[in-house]
């Protein structure tokens, strides 16, 4: 058969989605023409198609051999490397792309995608401006270079360009999320109340696609945030294909546990479940760890790695191939730690490659996805009385579902002079993020500064605009803009020892403190917190349950606000109450991190017996 009529089948075919019968083709033409440019592109492009990268790249580099310079076959040679967590080798593609063709779109935004990958931002910025200048509609450049924006901080230039992206495609699955995303962190509260109304509409439109940890911190309805997780979900689900796991059962010594992260670095969730690892009993669990995530040389991910049995870095494979990694472990019971968060493990999860899929602890709601088999959390989170709202099964642990680590270390104490806090005012305190405070409660601090006079307000310094905005809100209600003062970043460490010279942590609604929550406590500082009508409003009481301290879980805004006026008017109660807090420290569940993991495995030995029963 004429080799050109075959080639001309074989793209017909690609074309179509057939890849087997395209593969056949191509192959055909490969064995009399092993170096064929164009062939081993398009060999790769199918590849690549299929989420094969590492398989897609020979044939990139075969191509290149006899086509050196030809800037589409670097083109796909750069995304396959980014895809196989290579930025820097995909750099050096682009830049060669964009020396042969200058004006080359495509090539110059990704370029930006790859820059912001190598935590080089100002440089994607400027790729994506000048990407811009070629076509100014072109929508995925302005989605990038808003998100760009985003993460250096830069809040009102990124809502600006989301607008502008929404005016120019209203129907744009991203842009209206990401705009009420960068609002929340601005606080603009303005802007936040008219997303806020939107919200419902584009969750239900079937086109957009807003983040869950969006929609909790604008409406509290637990349907809607139902609805909002499944749309994320049925998007990671696979093309129709049989799940991994066939229904077998296995036969070991031990249940194979494993954990899927994107965060064995220095984040909350790695600081929280280190301990819990170390802490398995290895009489009857086999620890393996699975990181899709980034190696940022932290002691915190070193420790971590040492915490389980049997490591395993998959940053670079794709979803496909980290779920017959799953498979191939013949893992008993995967728990995903991250859910609808950063760098998420889901779309793994969505071939189905375990016996018993649970989600815990990283993101406080349910996933909406058929495939998580289970929802661990406690009473307080999410009470059985509303398991209609979760895709999961919910699951409790005895106590608090949150897990902490005892060994965390607090340096020395600064002075308030070093914090920047005067010495002789009563600190209200909240490290919580930025995109948590809501006018409500807002409106609260300042009635309570008002109320204790000399009295600060000590929150995370998240950028010059948003302080800014903080404290032009804070003149609004008649306080002293410097009454706000806002701590830097600054090592774990030093930044657990600085919670001593705080008074009161004020927590946060609708979405509460967690982390933050359980540093403070640990740190000495009484939390005081609303149970709220959603799991993320309800962490706070979660950790003050179990850290047996009820008093400081209030049931409503007024209740709150009362609550934290009394204390700050009476140090003889607030005294008791830090005393209690110390006394506990040592004898409360929540930082009993032993009798936490007993009960942990206890339940996922009831995951794994329930499984079995029905097979």
């Amino acid at each position: 058969m004429d080799p050109w009529a075959v080639f001309e089948q074989a793209m017909t075919r690609h074309k179509q989605g057939d890849l087997m019968q395209a593969e056949s083709l191509y192959r055909q033409l490969l064995h009399p023409y092993p170096d064929h440019g164009v062939v081993n592109h398009m060999m790769g492009l199918l590849r690549a198609q299929q989420e094969r990268h590492d398989e897609a790249l020979p044939f990139y580099l075969t191509s290149l051999k006899t086509r050196p310079g030809d800037p589409a076959v670097l083109l796909d040679a750069s995304n396959t490397l980014r895809n196989l967590g290579r930025p820097e080798e995909a750099l050096n593609y682009l830049d060669a792309v964009l020396a042969a063709r200058p004006g080359y779109l495509e090539a110059m935004s990704n370029r930006g995608n790859v820059l912001r990958d190598l935590k080089r931002p100002a440089e994607a910025l400027a790729c994506f401006d000048a990407a811009l200048l070629l076509q100014p509609q072109n929508s995925a450049v302005q989605l990038n270079r808003g998100i760009t924006l985003h993460h250096m901080r830069r809040f009102d230039e990124a809502l600006a360009a989301f607008d502008r992206l929404l005016a120019d495609d209203p129907r744009h699955p991203m842009a209206f999320g990401e705009a009420a995303w960068s609002a929340l962190n601005l606080c603009d509260w303005n802007r936040v109340a008219q997303f806020a109304a939107e919200i419902p509409a584009r969750v239900k439109d079937g086109i957009t696609k807003i983040q869950p940890l969006t929609v909790m911190n604008c409406n509290s309805d637990p349907a809607l945030l139902l609805h909002c997780a499944r749309n994320l979900a049925s998007a990671m689900m696979p093309k129709p294909s049989a799940p991994l796991w066939s229904g077998e059962a296995y036969r070991h010594d031990k249940i194979r546990l494993a954990y899927l992260s994107h965060d064995f670095r220095l984040h909350p969730v790695a600081v929280q479940a280190t301990q819990v690892l170390e802490t398995h009993d290895r009489a009857r669990f086999e620890i393996i760890g699975l990181s899709n995530g980034p190696d940022d040389g932290s002691q915190t991910r070193a420790r971590m790695i040492r915490a389980v049995d049997r490591f395993h870095d998959v940053r670079t494979f794709t979803p496909r191939r980290i779920a017959e990694t799953l498979r191939a472990l013949e893992v008993d019971i995967v728990v995903d730690l991250g859910g609808h968060t950063e760098g998420t493990c889901l779309p793994a999860l969505s071939f189905r490659p375990c016996p018993v899929q649970a989600t815990w602890l990283g993101y406080p709601g349910t996933t909406g996805a058929d495939f998580i088999d289970y929802l661990i959390a406690d009473r307080i989170v999410a009470p059985l009385s509303e398991q209609e709202f979760y895709s999961e099964k919910i699951i409790h642990l005895p106590e608090s579902y949150f897990p902490t680590d005892r060994m965390r270390p607090v340096g020395p104490v600064p002075s308030r002079a070093q914090a920047g806090l005067p010495d002789d005012s009563f600190v209200f305190c909240c490290f919580n993020n930025n995109w948590k405070i809501t006018a409500p409660i807002f409106d609260i601090w300042m009635r309570l500064l008002r109320d204790v006079p000399g009295s600060t307000l000590w929150l995370k310094d998240y950028g010059d605009r948003a302080a800014e905005i903080l404290r032009r809100e804070a003149t609004a209600r008649g306080i002293a803009p410097g009454r706000l003062i806002f701590a830097k970043n600054a090592p774990l460490e030093d930044h657990m020892a600085r919670h001593a010279l705080a008074d009161l942590f004020l927590d946060t609604q609708p979405y509460g403190a967690h982390a933050t929550a359980a540093d403070a406590l640990w740190a000495g500082l009484p939390v005081l917190t609303q149970t709220g009508g959603i799991f993320a409003g309800r962490v706070g009481a979660s950790l003050l349950t179990a850290m047996g301290l009820p008093e400081l879980i209030t049931r409503s805004p007024q209740d709150y606000e009362a609550t934290a006026l009394s204390l700050a008017r009476e140090p003889g109660r607030l005294k008791a109450i830090r005393e209690k807090l110390a006394a506990n420290r040592a004898t409360a569940p929540l930082f009993d991190t032993k009798a936490f993991t007993r009960g942990l495995e206890a339940v996922y030995e009831t995951m794994l017996q329930s499984q079995s029963r029905s097979l």
